[in-house]
């Protein structure tokens, strides 16, 4: 407890850090805030071509959106896993980055990767602005689901501030995670239905049937990835237009508040000794 006052009366710096990394990721640039877009648009266009026209992958139509279009139901999965890994991948290298501040002056070191989760959110949430437009034109009826949208996307937040406060900590002392990160995240992306749909997995899985001769299958274990129900629900909302299942709901606040937890958890039993581990 006495450490969350801690937190929260470092509310002040947080803000001041968060705005720090907004107003410099982008200054003197020509196009300011929309290069948040430039990258989940190439791939868009990148994964739309391979796997939309040389592969043909097909997802289900919209239902009851009636929304038909590869490159949408696409940008609502991509867009989620975009942040999440930019999150983890600012957020590991925070404390590293600012060992001279650190080594200087005593403060909440925790705002550190926090404000990195704060200003990709800021970045996020112009993104989904723009993607929750372009929908609208194509005829979703996105509007009334948009205040759950912003539940599912506090939750995912969470989840990966939590993630990225342990992993800040464990780059501190085994500076290899970092590179672990990179490719763990690209196998996580694949292993993820971001391009393609999850009832592919669940046509493989019928067709192998249970795993090692147990009742266990291919999908029961794919299922165990958290960023499936994350990515689920927001396409549920956003290119489907209707509620979600309650158990990936209840799923999601699972992950997210564990795994927030423990990440506080991590960080405050390290917080006072980064100096000496910097």
């Amino acid at each position: 407890m006495r450490y969350l006052k801690e937190v929260f009366a470092a509310r002040e710096l947080l803000v001041n850090l968060t705005m720090r990394e907004v107003r410099g990721k982008y200054s003197r640039t020509l196009f300011g805030q929309l290069w948040s877009l430039a990258n989940p648009l190439a791939l868009m266009v990148i994964y739309t071509f391979v796997f939309g026209f040389i592969f043909k992958t097909e997802p289900d139509v919209g239902d009851p959106s009636g929304l038909d279009a590869f490159a949408l139901w696409l940008l609502c999965g991509l867009l989620p896993w975009t942040f999440f890994a930019t999150v983890l991948n600012v957020g590991i290298g925070s404390l590293v980055a600012n060992t001279g501040l650190i080594q200087k002056v005593y403060f909440t070191r925790i705002v550190l990767p926090l404000s990195n989760v704060a200003s990709s959110a800021y970045n996020w949430l112009f993104e989904m602005a723009v993607l929750v437009i372009v929908l609208s034109i194509a005829g979703a009826f996105v509007l009334p689901w948009v205040p759950l949208m912003i539940l599912i996307m506090l939750l995912l937040a969470m989840f990966a501030a939590g993630l990225a406060l342990m992993l800040s900590i464990a780059n501190v002392y085994f500076r290899d995670t970092q590179y672990f990160l990179t490719i763990i995240l690209q196998i996580w992306m694949y292993l993820s239905p971001i391009i393609y749909p999850v009832s592919l997995v669940e046509q493989a899985s019928k067709d192998v049937g249970g795993l090692l001769g147990t009742s266990v299958s291919l999908i029961d274990i794919y299922r165990l990835n958290p960023m499936d129900h994350f990515i689920t629900v927001f396409r549920n909302l956003l290119y489907d237009n209707r509620w979600p299942d309650p158990v990936e709901w209840l799923v999601c606040f699972a992950w997210a508040s564990i795994t927030l937890i423990l990440g506080v958890l991590v960080f405050q039993r390290n917080d006072k000794r980064l100096a000496e581990a910097l």
